[in-house]
């Protein structure tokens, strides 16, 4: 299976300015993302990024990157133009890693690119299960439901499936005491597999409604009647990091 996976780095961030380039046990941040992505099964990995400052340090660990536009709207969008600045072909796989995901497992990496190589759709994804009602009812933590063939049916912020018997029927409702043990709600995990020839077409669709009512971008290409594959990640995939309670937790887990 040939693919190559694609980083998207930018230096600024709301909650963590410049967290690309944070120390994780003596190591930036985007340089744990890229031993971790090194360890998969990917051909080349390329981190797309808009600072100078992280393609240097890019470059000093041997990595290699892409200087992209300081105007893109998503990753998603900076993924296309390094796909174009590189010529990969419409049929080149590409796995999007965040670049805040320092323990990414490489075995998920390689599971969402075969999921798509198998499957005759231009896009792939994973999830995990959600065993608890905080998970649940959090709105930063995107849930999916998904049909027999394993083809995404949406994505929402909000509780979906919609427990009717087991969820108040109020918009000031209360979170209830137990989830029906019956249904198996899935939590989103961001990393996406790629067509090249999708993330072409992506960039040349207008931003959807309901993608910007839910602030999902993935809801775009479900709009347009494509198919999106999704699978239960084969490792759990620890918390990226978004915050400084994020970071300060990662650099336990490394250091110990």
């Amino acid at each position: 299976m040939d693919f190559s996976v694609v980083i998207p780095a930018r230096y600024d961030s709301q909650r963590l300015p410049g967290k690309a380039l944070v120390q994780i046990a003596g190591k930036p941040m985007i340089q744990r993302v890229y031993e971790q992505a090194s360890k998969s099964d990917a051909r080349r990995i390329i981190v797309a990024t808009d600072d100078e400052r992280i393609a240097s340090v890019v470059t000093s660990f041997g990595g290699l990157s892409c200087m992209t536009s300081a105007e893109h709207p998503s990753g998603t969008d900076r993924i296309q133009e390094v796909v174009r600045l590189e010529s990969m072909r419409d049929d080149d796989i590409v796995v999007n890693v965040q670049g805040d995901e320092p323990l990414i497992p490489p075995e998920v990496i390689n599971q969402v690119a075969g999921n798509l190589a198998e499957n005759d759709v231009s896009m792939a994804t994973l999830y995990e299960t959600i065993d608890g009602l905080d998970e649940l009812f959090d709105p930063n933590i995107v849930k999916l439901v998904s049909n027999e063939k394993g083809m995404a049916m949406y994505f929402s912020r909000a509780p979906i499936p919609w427990d009717r018997d087991h969820i108040p029927h109020s918009l000031q409702y209360s979170v209830p005491n137990e989830m029906d043990d019956r249904i198996q709600y899935k939590r989103h995990v961001g990393i996406y597999a790629y067509r090249v020839r999708l993330l072409n077409q992506y960039v040349t669709w207008p931003v959807d409604e309901i993608e910007q009512i839910e602030r999902l971008e993935q809801l775009r290409i479900l709009r347009k009647g494509l198919q999106i594959h999704v699978a239960e990640a084969v490792e759990k995939i620890p918390p990226g990091v978004d915050t400084e309670k994020d970071l300060q937790q990662t650099r336990l887990l490394l250091e110990d």
